[in-house]
């Protein structure tokens, strides 16, 4: 009789701890990414008063089962549905992010790592990405830029605190042009080609200072059918000023020993001006005498007593500073009836004092040898083939020639190649330095074609391949952050181009139901949920993807919670009353000895 009074405490006191598990599901009905519990009961212990024997042949007996008395129930286990979803809330907020599958957000505090399903995050001041209900920083990966081809991408690595909103990251760094692309039609009879302004083709640029600039280009037609001229005039700056220094990019041409034409240079460089003030920007020297070159309003080259050039057996061609006679040249012996080709103005280091070095460009001959220099106007001697200059024009005014197919109307090379689909733009500066800001643009002109269009051309440049790459772009300020559903973060600029910030980084467990509570939706790996390896995976991976502007409200069910609540008080009070009867037939037991 005893023993049913224990097993109906025993009773009340599992059902009180069902109760308890009940109570905190429901005042968890509304916490954010809350995981009902469950409770099981199990049987305390039983008492054997007689054991379980078998069948006896010999006597003729039957087996006998065990007879034993039970004394009570126990608490069995409290499970967690782990991975019973609960329902999506609206938030609005950005950083508010809802995870589908089974995974778990990667937290830490500073000491340790911790696992919630709760995606209520915000930026704090220095910006880091936090929990909002604990300020720990959310985990992830950062991005890494390989330094060999410049892309940027997510190495998965141990997992590291996201600062998305650096002061490094609140703008974008500028970047210079480096693809164009030349389209549309070009009709042969359109009045600016055949005329002599020619068709007019602006192209917008940058330089990796993010300053903006417009090259001005014209086409003209020419005598052979399919085959159009085209030339830079100029590139003028934001400020409508030209950094074109005709003076520093001229070309000579003239005869050699033999009566060919010969050009001193074979590709034009263009050459801009900067800090640097050349007031005596380029001479020449016939027989030992300077002569100015002057270069009038329509790119055409004089040169004063151009007549002893005839008879000139030494010809230098020099450019210098403020200082006349502080110049640097390359000169041509011609007493001994040799030459070397010379005629680009080349550039000097930016220091005007001490050794100075000149590098023949491709094209030239020879086209990798050094010339060293030193300040004062010391001369360098080469040999080479015999060059009388008679001609003279500036790299402005060169030109490239363009052609067509004439019966296709699609464009087929430069210059005659019809394997050179595109030309460069290489601006370089006066004096040559390891900070110029510009980058060459490679301009494709294979999208262009050459067709009857009503005399009206359409062809136009732009910058960027065609697929939108190269374009450059000026120093960007920060518009926006998106956050994608594999949980890459980026930025968006107002310069329009986008900015890979990290990416957020997710646990996953082989048992999630092992993981521990720590309270403020936090969880803990236990041995039995498995351990974190400290890198952590991509959602994506296993099936799940991240949604932003939303959460995971709890996965209680108040309609469950209810009935369970009701067996409950039920089991309770049916346990109180084993404990009243026990009582009563006690009462009467003492009662017999009235």
């Amino acid at each position: 009789m005893m023993r049913s009074l224990y097993s109906g405490v025993s009773g009340l006191k599992t059902h009180q701890v069902k109760m308890d598990v009940i109570g905190n599901n429901i005042a968890n009905v509304n916490t954010v990414a809350y995981k009902s519990q469950s409770i099981t009961f199990s049987e305390l212990m039983y008492q054997t008063t007689q054991a379980a024997s078998g069948p006896n042949e010999a006597t003729g007996t039957a087996g006998r089962n065990a007879k034993q008395i039970g004394l009570g129930s126990t608490s069995g286990a409290i499970s967690t549905a782990i991975t019973q979803q609960g329902s999506t809330q609206t938030t609005g907020n950005a950083f508010d992010l809802r995870i589908t599958g089974n995974a778990f957000f990667v937290v830490s505090n500073g000491s340790g790592n911790y696992f919630t399903r709760d995606g209520s995050f915000y930026v704090d001041a220095v910006g880091n990405l936090a929990m909002s209900s604990t300020g720990y920083n959310v985990m992830g990966w950062l991005p890494q830029t390989d330094p060999q081809t410049g892309q940027v991408s997510i190495v998965q690595d141990s997992v590291k605190k996201l600062q998305i909103l650096s002061a490094e990251n609140m703008t974008s760094e500028p970047q210079a042009t480096t693809k164009a692309t030349i389209t549309g039609i070009l009709d042969k009879n359109d009045s600016n080609v055949v005329g002599t302004n020619g068709k007019a083709v602006n192209m917008s640029f940058y330089d990796n200072l993010g300053y903006s600039y417009t090259a001005k280009y014209t086409i003209h037609g020419t005598d052979e059918e399919g085959i159009y001229v085209m030339k830079l005039n100029d590139v003028i700056d934001s400020n409508n000023d030209s950094i074109l220094d005709k003076f520093d990019a001229t070309i000579f041409t003239g005869t050699d020993s033999s009566g060919a034409e010969a050009n001193a240079v074979k590709n034009a460089q263009y050459t801009i001006a900067d800090a640097y003030e050349i007031t005596d920007k380029l001479k020449v020297k016939y027989n030992g005498t300077e002569h100015t070159v002057v270069i009038d309003a329509n790119g055409n080259v004089d040169m004063s007593n151009d007549a002893n050039k005839a008879a000139a057996t030494t010809f230098a061609a020099a450019y210098g500073y403020d200082d006349p006679e502080e110049f640097f040249n390359l000169t041509v012996d011609m007493g001994n009836n040799t030459y070397e080709k010379i005629g680009k103005v080349l550039s000097a280091a930016t220091d005007k004092y001490g050794s100075y070095t000149y590098t023949f460009p491709t094209g030239s001959d020879p086209a990798t040898e050094t010339r060293k220099v030193f300040s004062g106007a010391t001369d360098r001697t080469a040999d080479g083939n015999v060059l009388n200059v008679d001609g003279y024009k500036t790299a402005a005014g060169s030109a490239i020639k363009i052609s067509y197919d004439q019966g296709t109307g699609k464009f087929t090379g430069i210059n005659g190649s019809t394997a050179t689909t595109a030309f460069n733009l290489s601006l370089k500066p006066q004096v040559e330095t390891s900070a110029n800001p510009f980058e060459d643009i490679e301009i494709d002109m294979s999208a262009s074609l050459n067709f009857n269009n009503e005399e009206t051309s359409t062809i136009s440049a732009k910058s960027g391949d065609d697929k939108g790459f190269g374009t450059g772009c000026a120093l960007g300020k920060m518009t926006g952050v998106s956050i994608q559903n594999n949980g890459m973060i980026y930025g968006a600029y107002d310069n329009g181009q986008t900015k890979l910030l990290g990416q957020i980084a997710v646990a996953s467990f082989s048992n999630a139901s092992g993981l521990e509570k720590e309270g403020d939706n936090l969880y803990k790996a236990t041995m039995n949920s498995g351990e974190f390896d400290g890198i952590g995976i991509d959602v994506t991976s296993e099936g799940g993807y991240l949604s932003t502007g939303v959460l995971e409200m709890s996965n209680v069910d108040l309609s469950s919670e209810f009935t369970e609540m009701i067996t409950t008080q039920r089991g309770f009070q049916a346990n109180s009353r084993i404990i009243t009867v026990s009582d009563t037939l006690l009462e009467e037991l003492v009662n017999l000895k009235r």
